[in-house]
């Protein structure tokens, strides 16, 4: 039995009869000669047969058999890297013929309407440049496991049905069907998982980790669902967090995009202050010039750990209510002066968009139960939100930091893409529709008995 190949390893094998499975990308019928173009998931090469090929169309899914043939070298097609060979074919079956396309997969597909464009992803993502996005994801995440694999981390899943808790969006509920009127929330991160984690005596760990937040979709910001790295390390300070990224963005960025280039590394550190002065944003663009091959990554530091909310009349945390403020800020917090302290935190930013973010944490649980009343929480809500932490807190628990790498924007200002949903394979469209399934969508009465939910009509 012949073994199958990919495309891309066509060029190895000439003088071979090789079977190859992909789709028609194009047809060519010359009546004596017809010429297809293969495409797998590899790359495309050119089939030459003659009426075996005649009933081919466009986007068939199709098994050829044939032989590997060198081009005559006035042939050599230099764009394409089976460019110097192609197959003659002995047998060619259809396996499954393909209707005309509803939207055009050649080019990058930019002209095309997005929501077209989302309910036939499927379609979508037989293009070129999509496809390659996706590979990038893939070797990038690939590349982030072998480092910190080898950095001593280990990867540990943290639960998806979890407990509402205000970490600064809205978070998407699932009721319970074994708990009657009680609901779940999905994480907008793993933040208070982690940290009993390194409770646990942990002391290193990871995750590529979903996460799910209620908010308003914008180009760089997917809504409803997205992907980070997530770091949580024991014994730690802020240096040697930044020290830690710094060193895994160089190695995998130079690992899986080779032409990309640093602007400066170590990576620059500039305090919320001056960015605010300097650049009048606290996620700077620090590029002399628009360079599309250059990465320009730095930290800011030195945030405040409070802002106050005039709607409200209420302070809340900058970051999320977990962050430590800095040591010698701690008497502004014994004479109200909120305003005054900072927080133990750090922003990654990359031309100009925030891609991470983290801070060492509070470990000791007055402190954290005082935040949460600053912020407006009663001792009452406190218990009931947060208790199962402070009690976890009460059990021994070791200094810790961490940081989260929002994967999804972060490739995306890699590639240059303008939109954070050309780096995902399903994203969810600007009006909030999940691509292809046309989620949300309406469930029948009888499954909202069996939840305990009534429906209302709403008055529009």
């Amino acid at each position: 039995m012949m073994k199958k190949l990919f495309v891309a390893d066509t060029p190895k094998m000439i003088g071979k009869v090789v079977e190859l499975y992909g789709w028609v990308a194009s047809k060519r019928d010359h009546k004596k000669v017809v010429f297809i173009d293969l495409r797998d998931r590899s790359g495309v090469v050119q089939v030459i047969g003659d009426e075996k090929l005649k009933e081919l169309s466009q986007e068939d899914v199709v098994y050829v058999k044939g032989l590997i043939k060198e081009r005559p070298k006035n042939l050599i097609n230099s764009k394409l890297k089976t460019g110097t060979i192609e197959i003659e074919a002995q047998k060619v079956v259809i396996l499954s013929k393909a209707k005309p396309l509803p939207i055009p997969i050649e080019g990058d597909g930019y002209q095309i309407d997005e929501e077209v464009r989302l309910k036939y992803r499927y379609l979508d993502l037989r293009r070129e440049r999509l496809k390659n996005n996706l590979f990038f994801r893939y070797q990038f995440i690939k590349e982030i496991r072998h480092f910190m694999d080898a950095k001593g981390f280990i990867e540990i899943e943290t639960p998806i049905l979890t407990k509402a808790t205000p970490e600064g969006a809205r978070d998407f509920i699932v009721p319970s069907r074994l708990q009657k009127g009680k609901f779940y929330a999905l994480p907008q991160s793993p933040q208070q998982y982690k940290q009993l984690l390194m409770l646990s005596g942990f002391e290193k760990y990871f995750q590529i980790a979903r996460c799910f937040r209620d908010e308003d979709p914008r180009a760089d910001r997917a809504y409803g669902e997205f992907t980070q790295l997530d770091v949580e390390k024991s014994f730690t300070s802020q240096e040697e967090i930044q020290g830690l990224i710094e060193e895994l963005l160089v190695m995998v960025i130079k690992k899986v995009f080779p032409k990309k280039k640093f602007l400066k590394v170590p990576f620059p550190k500039i305090s919320y202050q001056e960015a605010l002065e300097k650049y009048q944003s606290d996620r700077p663009d620090i590029r002399q010039s628009q360079e599309d091959d250059v990465l320009a990554f730095c930290w800011v530091i030195d945030f405040p750990l409070f802002e106050w909310k005039e709607q409200e009349k209420r302070w809340d945390a900058t970051h999320h209510p977990f962050t430590s403020p800095k040591k010698e800020d701690l008497p502004f917090l014994e004479k109200g002066e909120y305003e005054k302290i900072r927080a133990d935190q750090y922003d990654l930013v990359l031309n100009g968009f925030e891609v991470g973010g983290g801070s060492i944490r509070i470990t000791d649980p007055k402190l954290q139960a005082k935040i949460f009343e600053i912020m407006g929480h009663t001792k009452e809500q406190v218990e009931e939100k947060f208790g199962h932490l402070l009690e976890a807190f009460s059990y021994g628990v070791p200094p810790h930091g961490g940081i989260a790498l929002g994967l999804d924007r972060l490739l995306q200002v890699i590639l240059n893409e303008k939109s954070v949903r050309e780096a995902i394979a399903f994203p969810a469209s600007s009006g909030g529709k999940t691509s292809v399934m046309d989620a949300p969508s309406s469930v029948d009465e009888e499954q909202l008995r069996e939840l305990g939910i009534e429906r209302k009509k709403v008055k529009r």
